[in-house]
């Protein structure tokens, strides 16, 4: 029997348009399934539909199974034990003030006996990794540690299926390969049913046993990762947000003889490159950078701690950001990223060091001045910055229009803020910035949520903006996005910067803060760190039938 059977699936919201059209689909028992598809397709409608107690408000016809019930009659015991979920927003979902406490809340609201909840929750938090900090406050945790939190929250209630909604879009990049492996594990080791939506397929694409595309609100495409990549082809804002080693594979393969399967992990990549193409040309040539001679922010030995008897968040940071640049900060989760982003804003007093907008002391900015067309900053909640009841209400308070916008959001405009995906509220987020008019400007992870065909239209308006003598600082997980976009990139840990560079030098000397491609090639090629590094090498490369002889 189906863990799920969806039949003939259609959804549209009060006053909306259908979201959903015409959705048919089974999920077996044990199977490790991959949603994916463009903000604003139906994949977050789609998987609140599978689990009653957040079923949204509107009009709904065909029929979901679970388990061959139908959903909207499922006990609420069984939803809230078999059926666990998994948001993006790791803070949203934790209720308790204690690891220990949000391990145990499921099953002590099931009514289990206290010593089997301790049984459960003890072996959970082993299994999890969660041990060093059983007995630590929810609150003062990464959000690498939430999210392995939430998910062992649900684990603990020996679910027969997992749903996710977008896991890993606040991670960084080692705590989303962590939160992969462990999916992995629960899928292959417990038998649990796994059902991911994801924008940045990297780590689950290669995990799933099937990838299910969305479109308008319609499934295109629902098949092994494997064939659905090979059937995108001819869509490129799909499949930029597949594997690395996929997307070079689907630039390359007609220019080879032999029927190849697509690789989709970076060990498969690494084999595609070095069995079809040769090194004799190991580089890419780049051009050095023209750098402007105007600081727009500087960091002196900056510190900064948020209680007296704390520890430093920030400490003694040095960093210098040029006029016109594009600047990445990447970094794990609690380095002190978004801490120093407020502190640069004004947010944050400072304790010790100096910091420098345009060559001024941040602090002798008085009444207002700095904020007045000259620093703005997008905070990593963006819906915090949201006042007003629709979106065009938001645009008309800052005094823009939709018409003045770099990209397009009209058909957002009589929604309200509240009620938009993830990623579209980071557009509109980013669009109320940019109508500051800002000399510089501070985004907190301003891409997460988007599709990568999103991510990339923002980051082609921001180097054009840059271009034009804006300053953007950006904190991002997204290494690939920063490899391909950014003047220079920065690693924080420990609340200072630990390395800094061009992409082309940064990426190459890291391990693990680095981008698949540069993991697919060091050793064969120098400095290859996107996919048309790699797939410029590749083809001027190219093995000849002789040489293959």
């Amino acid at each position: 029997m189906e863990i799920f059977d969806v039949r003939d699936l259609n959804f549209r919201y009060p006053d909306g348009d259908f979201a959903l059209k015409d959705i048919s689909f089974t999920v077996g028992r044990g199977e490790f399934v991959v949603l994916y598809g463009a903000s604003g397709s139906g994949k977050s409608t789609l998987l609140r539909l599978l689990k009653p107690e957040i079923t949204p408000q509107g009009e709904k016809s065909g029929t979901v199974l679970y388990l061959g019930e139908d959903i909207s009659s499922l006990d609420t015991r069984r939803s809230a034990a078999g059926i666990g979920y998994v948001t993006q927003e790791p803070e949203q979902q934790i209720v308790t003030d204690k690891v220990r406490h949000e391990l145990a809340f499921g099953l002590e609201n099931l009514g289990y006996q206290r010593d089997y909840i301790a049984r459960r929750t003890a072996e959970t938090a082993a299994a999890f990794g969660l041990t060093a900090i059983y007995d630590s406050d929810t609150d003062i945790l990464s959000g690498g540690q939430k999210q392995l939190l939430n998910l062992a929250a649900a684990a603990v209630m020996s679910p027969s299926v997992i749903i996710l909604d977008e896991p890993s879009a606040r991670l960084d990049p080692i705590a989303a390969e962590k939160l992969a492996d462990m999916l992995q594990k629960l899928n292959r080791d417990f038998g649990i049913t796994i059902i991911t939506v994801e924008h940045s397929a990297e780590y689950v694409v290669p995990l799933c046993d099937r990838l299910i595309v969305m479109e308008k609100g319609r499934i295109t495409a629902n098949d092994d990762p494997r064939s659905v990549i090979s059937q995108l082809g001819e869509k490129n804002g799909l499949l930029c947000g597949m594997p690395a080693a996929s997307r070079i594979y689907s630039a390359l393969h007609t220019k080879l003889n032999n029927n190849i399967v697509c690789p989709l992990t970076v060990r498969e990549g690494r084999n595609f490159i070095c069995d079809n193409f040769g090194n004799k040309i190991s580089a890419v040539s780049r051009e050095n950078a023209i750098r402007s001679d105007t600081i727009a922010l500087r960091f002196k030995e900056v510190s900064f701690r948020y209680t007296r008897d704390g520890r430093d968040i920030l400490n003694g940071a040095d960093m210098t950001i040029y006029k016109g640049e594009l600047f990445c900060i990447l970094g794990g989760n609690g380095s002190g990223k978004t801490t120093a982003l407020s502190a640069a804003a004004g947010l944050l007093k400072i304790y010790g060091g100096k910091i420098e907008v345009f060559g001024k002391d941040i602090g002798k900015y008085r009444n207002g001045a700095l904020y007045h067309e000259l620093l703005a900053m997008l905070p990593q909640e963006v819906r915090c910055v949201f006042l007003k009841s629709s979106v065009a209400q938001e645009l008309s308070a800052v005094g823009i229009s939709a018409d003045e916008l770099p990209f397009d959001i009209s058909h957002l405009l009589e929604r309200h803020p509240y009620d938009l995906s993830g990623g579209e509220a980071q557009l509109v987020g980013i669009a109320k910035a940019l109508a500051a008019k800002p000399k510089l400007l501070l985004l907190d992870e301003p891409t997460k949520g988007l599709d990568a065909s999103s991510k990339r239209m923002i980051a082609e308006v921001l180097r054009d903006m840059c271009r034009n003598g804006m300053t953007v600082v950006m904190v991002t997980h997204d290494t690939e996005l920063a490899a391909e976009y950014a003047d220079r990139c920065a690693l924080f840990f420990d609340g200072c910067i630990a390395a800094c560079g061009a992409p082309g030098e940064f990426f190459p000397g890291n391990n693990y803060y680095t981008t698949p491609v540069s993991r697919m090639t060091r050793g064969y090629y120098e400095n290859a760190v996107t996919v048309a590094d790699a797939v410029q090498l590749c083809s001027e490369n190219i093995i000849t039938e002789a040489e293959h002889d």
